[in-house]
């Protein structure tokens, strides 16, 4: 039997790295200010994200109107579950922000 290259187990996991590398380095070259920077990229995704769950929200109520209790219900959950991970983005670079300012008050 022929034996299979070990590379091709690492190609599954190329994007995670690509994508995981960004924050690395952006924290490995600027130290605590690449924290604070990487902190404010959350809370800017975790407020758009709010605000694309409203839109979609919205927009189904003007376009489809109030819809049986069942559709509203499903509605509903859809926005509370966007908006939930939407604040733990928030409160994720929020806690990087301070960490990071509270870094550079004590270390700096």
């Amino acid at each position: 039997m022929r034996r299979q290259s070990e590379t091709l187990l690492l190609v599954p996991l190329l994007p995670i790295f690509l994508i995981g590398m960004f924050p690395i380095l952006l924290i490995g070259l600027l130290g605590f200010l690449g924290l604070g920077i990487f902190g404010m990229l959350m809370l800017s995704v975790g407020l758009t994200s709010a605000m694309d769950a409203h839109n979609h929200f919205n927009h189904d109520v003007i376009v489809n109107g109030y819809g049986r209790s069942s559709e509203r219900a499903v509605q509903a959950t859809d926005l509370q579950t966007a908006t939930r991970f939407a604040l733990l983005l928030d409160v994720g670079g929020i806690v990087l922000i301070l960490a990071s300012a509270v870094s550079l008050i004590y270390c700096g």
